[in-house]
């Protein structure tokens, strides 16, 4: 294995029709019209000398090692801002050029120290690539002068070390621009500057510490040093990586792809693939940094036991560990029946992974007593979409955003939770799109550096039905409706019966403002810009979906997009940014209750017998139990076992008490983990898990797209995820038989229509697939409900506004909200154990001054925030970012408790959890909660590791 090196045009590379053709070096070559020069002769085979270009970004011209010589131009332009023209004759070497590019290099590295053999980036760096390709051998200034970089000089400048993941050396800067504009152009961030003029001109975080300024440590300034001014920290303290592969971040639904860089076994840096089509080679603080986790100290890498959850727990062999795993499901299942065990796979965890759990419920454990995490995230999604399209997933891939003209982000806060795609996203704002942001709080895309929201409806929580009604009756009344789309592509008498509901007066921004609390006028400026601004595309996030009308919002993005005809080509379309890195994949594998993978409800009959004949034993068509069942029954005595792949719902799930007694009901309790995590507390057996690192499969993110993660090192634990649940299954009765996972995808896309051409080696020919992949679309596919919808016809459904029955009053004032942190993940479990608590560590509850100013609370005091559920206590920070009457928090400490507050209202069509709403009390307070305090408490009792005894010699 090798270092994977990818080549770099110097600019970027232009899409265009007209081709144009030029004679570079003597030789002809055509190229799309738009192309540099300097583009256009790598393409030719010859890398032209650079030090600030790189083609992730707009050429910029300054470094000078650029020039090339052009027939009948004077001068020596530079090869990066030139464009190509037709019967162009460039030469690219000549003794002139020879002498100017050297002589250019010999100023660069007279202020430069010459330190090659103990710098970080010696053998991956382009200034000494650059001297060695100009033949710089000697240099005559500098000497006797005062310089920047010798501890002596008057002029030394001192390094940054204050970012915790790579380390500022100004005295090693060749001012070429390259991260400051990577900040710009690629993250959007606008973070960094050159301060100071000629001699003294230097990359600047704004006058302040990296760690103090408004960098978000995406890494992309890093990615585009070409010297060692920006290091990471692992590269500097353990030398360059000497072999990678390409594998998928475990963070988001977005997806990215990354090289992991490595020596030996060991991870030494993530670096984002420029082929990654979901990030084309950017990256965020989580997936580029924040990956350290995978061999932290608290790594549980032995099978453990034991009888009861005040135990402690004792290490056992993996046999031992699985046979007893075994033995209790089935005394459960003969003491209390077939449904009285389940599981719960994990989002976190491969296709192939999730697919061979929900496959052991149906086969060995007889039920279909299986559900997924993304019953409280994305549950509403699936049904919603596909109630109304005809499938269970987002219509475009992300790169679709660069065409949009108009973007309605609505429940989503894309620059924390879903960072890459907001790149995307600001850069085609700052192009000219217009943004309409829907959403409580004042989110960072309302206002940022060359961004502004053109509406911000800064809704109540709860409202969204009422306000995307409103929005759809100014549509319709308006005469603004896509009456060619419509009549073409959707079902006229659902159209016409949705088109008199929304355009009742109840319906009107007028009517709904009192449920909203947005102005009439503005929701209607929203609308008419949505449906007479272009190509209109929306995104949502959980701020949709987890209320008690999630699958009636989704219902009524659909109707809106389908109204204005902002369905089936680029720019346009209903998107949800999914919050975990194979939330889709999980739910594409069949891990609902009531569907088998590819959305086929477990009623069906030949669904069900294509299932049975593959596996060889009878299914049961009944619909088992979703997550909520399972803990109701456990509380009720009728649930005493479950097997959790990797989600810890003790944190994760709503009115976390109730989560917590439904668990300690059971009997056997069956945790698959890389910690002891909450939920780990209540189990009875735990087998280690692995880390994105150490897994063979795939990942299916937000946008459909199916990609490789490829194992970098061997599981800490000696075994692979897969490999467990086929010895599990085997332990209950019931063979499996796969030696890889490509062999489990085989069986995925023989059992699954819209997977029917995924496989292992197309995905090595084409990097990632976009579902549906199958004989109508044996490529993938990029945008859906082209030419028609899944369903056939576009279905518009009646969305009636119904409020939650979570309200306030004289007791609970005040509304809670929740949500994330860009420097934190879901429930912590992987962000807490890296240098990213840094940025963030500990929850906190945002609460508007005025809110805060009648309870006398100051940012940092710690205040009771307490709910009908129950009540924990925090530090409060008095911000802006909220509106009166609605305050907010994050859920990834699990000190914290964030669910104890929150209660068991639900969707009504999915249950996923109305985490969005909870009426709430906050006071000052001197002590934490009884519920804190307890939890403390256990978190040492119930955690409990009994010392590994050695046996005599």
């Amino acid at each position: 294995m090798t270092l994977i090196k990818e080549l770099d045009y110097g600019t970027p590379i232009r899409i265009s029709e007209q081709m144009v053709t030029l004679t570079i070096d003597g030789a002809s070559i055509s190229v799309p019209a738009g192309t540099s020069v300097m583009a256009a002769a790598m393409k030719a085979g010859t890398a032209i000398p650079k030090l600030c270009a790189t083609d992730s970004l707009e050429p910029f011209g300054s470094c000078r090692m650029c020039l090339v010589e052009i027939e009948g131009r004077r001068g020596t332009p530079a090869s990066c801002t030139t464009l190509v023209e037709p019967g162009m004759v460039v030469k690219t070497q000549s003794d002139n050029l020879h002498k100017l590019r050297k002589g250019v290099m010999e100023l660069y590295i007279s202020d430069h120290p010459l330190d090659c053999l103990t710098c970080s980036a010696n053998g991956d760096c382009e200034l000494q690539d650059m001297a060695g390709v100009v033949g710089l051998r000697d240099v005559r200034y500098g000497k006797d002068v005062a310089n920047h970089f010798e501890t002596t000089s008057p002029l030394a400048l001192l390094k940054d070390e204050t970012n915790p993941y790579f380390t500022y050396d100004p005295a090693k800067c060749i001012v070429c621009n390259r991260c400051v504009r990577a900040c710009e152009e690629v993250q959007g961030t606008f973070a960094l500057t050159i301060e100071g003029r000629g001699f003294d001109s230097r990359v600047s975080a704004g006058g302040v510490s990296f760690l103090e300024s408004d960098c978000v440590s995406c890494g992309a300034c890093v990615q585009a040093c070409p010297t060692a001014t920006l290091m990471e920290n692992t590269v500097i303290a353990k030398g360059q990586p000497e072999h990678s592969a390409v594998t998928t971040c475990a963070y988001c639904g977005v997806g990215c792809s990354f090289k992991a860089e490595m020596q030996g076994n060991e991870v030494i840096r993530m670096v984002p693939y420029k082929d990654g089509k979901a990030n084309e080679g950017h990256s965020c603080v989580k997936g580029r940094f924040a990956w350290g986790y995978a061999t932290h100290t608290d790594r549980i890498t032995k099978p453990m036991i034991r009888a009861k959850i005040t135990d402690e727990w004792r290490e056992v062999s993996w046999e031992e560990a699985i046979g007893h795993a075994a033995s209790e499901f089935k005394r459960i299942q003969k003491t209390y029946g077939k449904d009285a065990v389940g599981a719960i796979t994990s989002s976190r965890c491969t296709n192939e992974e999730v697919f061979l759990v929900q496959k052991l419920v149906r086969a060995a454990f007889g039920n279909n007593n299986v559900d997924t995490c993304a019953r409280v995230c994305h549950s509403p999604t699936g049904y919603g979409l596909s109630k109304t399209f005809g499938t269970s997933a987002g219509t475009q891939d992300f790169k679709s955003v660069a065409k949009a003209d108009v973007v309605l982000v609505i429940g989503a806060n894309p620059t924390d939770g879903h960072p890459v795609f907001a790149s995307r996203l600001k850069k085609r704002l700052r192009a000219g799109a217009k943004l309409i942001v829907a959403d409580p709080r004042r989110i960072d895309l309302v206002k940022s550096p060359h961004i502004k929201a053109e509406h911000h409806l800064a809704l109540l929580p709860g409202t969204n039905v009422a306000l995307l009604d409103s929005l759809a009756h100014v549509v319709v009344t308006e005469g603004l409706v896509n009456e060619a789309f419509v009549r073409e592509r959707c079902d006229l008498q659902d159209f016409e019966v949705w088109a008199r509901f929304v355009a009742e007066d109840r319906n009107s921004p007028e009517a709904m403002e009192a449920f909203t609390g947005v102005p009439a006028d503005e929701v209607r400026k929203a609308a008419r810009l949505f449906a007479k601004g272009g190509n209109a595309a929306i995104y949502y996030g959980l701020g949709v979906t987890e209320h008690s009308q999630g699958s009636t919002t989704v219902m009524a993005m659909a109707n809106l997009a389908m109204a204005t005809g902002n369905i089936g080509r680029d720019g346009v379309g209903v998107n949800p940014l999914r919050g975990q890195n194979n939330v889709q994949g999980s739910c594409d594998m069949g891990s609902f209750p009531h569907e088998f993978s590819g959305y086929r409800h477990v009623s069906d009959d030949s669904t069900r017998e294509m299932f049975q004949s593959m596996w060889g034993v009878e299914l049961s068509n009944e619909q088992g139990f979703r997550i909520p069942n399972m803990l109701d029954e456990a509380v009720d005595g009728g649930f005493k076992g479950i097997y959790i792949q990797g989600e810890d719902i003790a944190q994760s799930d709503p009115n976390t008490v109730h989560v917590t007694s439904g668990l300690e009901a059971m009997e056997c309790v069956v945790v698959q983990d890389l910690f002891l995590c909450e939920t780990a507390k209540y189990a009875h057996v735990f087998l280690p898990g692995s880390s994105f690192l150490e897994k063979d499969g795939t990942f299916t993110n937000a946008e459909r797209r199916i990609s490789r993660v490829r194992k970098v090192m061997e599981p800490k634990s000696g075994k692979a995820e897969w490999q467990i649940t086929i010895d599990l299954a085997k332990a209950l009765g019931y063979e499996m038989n796969y030696t890889h996972p490509s062999e489990i995808m085989d069986e995925i896309a023989a059992l699954t229509p819209t997977f029917k051409n995924v496989s292992y080696a197309k995905l090595e020919e084409k990097g990632s697939i976009q579902w549906p992949c199958n004989d109508k679309a044996p490529e993938g596919t990029p945008i859906m409900h082209v030419d028609r919808f899944v369903r056939g016809l576009g279905k518009f459904m009646i969305t009636d506004y119904v409020p939650t029955e979570e309200r306030t009053g004289p007791r609970f004032p005040l509304l809670l909200t929740t949500g994330r942190i860009l420097s934190q993940y879901n429930v912590g479990a992987q962000t807490r154990r890296t240098e990213n608590n840094v940025w963030h560590n500990e929850d906190v509850l945002e609460i508007h001054p005025f809110d805060a100013e009648q309870r006398g609370i100051k940012s940092g005091d710690l205040v009771s925030l307490a709910s009908r559920a129950g009540d924990i206590a925090l530090r409060a920070e008095v911000s802006e970012r909220m509106q009166p009457g609605v305050v907010y928090t994050t859920f990834h400490h699990a000190k914290t408790g964030a669910n104890v507050i929150t209660t068991d209202n639900s969707d009504w069509a999915t249950n996923c959890p109305e985490y969005k709403v909870t009426a709430v009390e906050v006071r000052r307070t001197n002590h934490y909660s009884d519920w804190q305090e307890k939890n403390n408490r256990e978190e040492i009792d119930l955690k409990k590791i009994a010392p590994h005894v050695l046996a005599a010699e």
